[in-house]
């Protein structure tokens, strides 16, 4: 008789405890869904007519948007990313935050080679992380910040910490403020998530320099893996250097060798041949 009212109350403050979380989650539901309305015509074009055609008019601001690829396919997804980067932060600083792991698997990033892909390197703060959870961390503050362009962070490896949850923590901090997030994932299965979209990053074969001595254009093979508002697909990327913007690959016209002067003409040899 004595414990009845004891369970009584603690089974009371339980689901009390549950219709609270319940109604923290419906809440965050409609803060999500309502920044969609406000966002979803805040986009910018990537260049390539495909991609954007099936993204709505471009990538999407104010969102939080995945990059994976496979380990060795690292330096070809972070030049993606740092396309997009460039193309949603509309001149204003980028923050890109990176785990330490991440740094000694694939080296420190290049100020130069940001340089010779168009974007300012002074418009670049680089933040390193000791762990994943001061990179969620600080990614999440770097999002409510609405003085940044985009917020770029960089895990590598499967990360138990990067769960649903976290997800929406990024998701909610960048529709406040209008921060675009771009998750670079390297090494990574992809799990469920509030991203807007979802990409699998290649390398393709750049088309060959005008000279021997120059670099081909960078060239992506990018799978859109999920669209939140649209189709999905897959596309041969080229970073147009100049104009900051993606394109279809460049065809550069190969010369053809011309015949060596002391061979005989095919056509004449060949009716010698019939007489």
């Amino acid at each position: 008789m004595i414990l009845s009212p004891n369970r009584s109350h603690f089974g009371g403050s339980c689901a009390t405890a549950r219709i609270s979380a319940l109604a923290i989650l419906r809440g965050q539901i409609e803060r999500i869904e309502t920044a969609e309305v406000v966002h979803q015509h805040d986009r910018v074009a990537l260049g390539l007519s495909e991609a954007d055609s099936a993204l709505k008019g471009g990538l999407a601001r104010a969102a939080i948007h995945e990059v994976f690829c496979e380990g060795r396919q690292g330096a070809a997804a972070t030049g993606f990313v740092m396309g997009l980067a460039g193309r949603v932060s509309a001149r204003r600083p980028l923050l890109w935050v990176r785990q330490d792991f991440s740094e000694l698997e694939t080296g420190a990033l290049s100020m130069s080679g940001l340089a010779e892909l168009g974007l300012d390197p002074r418009r670049v703060v680089m933040v390193r992380a000791a762990d994943v959870e001061s990179a969620l961390r600080t990614s999440a503050d770097a999002l409510a910040c609405d003085a940044l362009g985009a917020v770029v962070l960089e895990l590598w490896g499967e990360t138990r910490q990067f769960d649903l949850v976290a997800s929406r923590k990024l998701t909610l901090a960048a529709q406040s403020s209008g921060v675009t997030g771009l998750l670079l994932r390297m090494a990574a299965q992809p799990l469920p998530s509030t991203a807007e979209t979802r990409w699998m990053l290649r390398a393709a074969h750049s088309p060959p320099g005008q000279a021997r001595s120059t670099w081909g254009a960078p060239v992506f093979d990018a799978e859109l893996l999920r669209n939140r508002h649209g189709p999905c697909g897959r596309w041969i990327m080229e970073w147009n250097c100049d104009e900051c913007q993606f394109s279809e690959p460049s065809t550069y016209p190969q010369p053809v060798a011309a015949a060596p002067a002391h061979r005989p003409d095919p056509a004449v040899f060949q009716r010698r041949r019939a007489g």
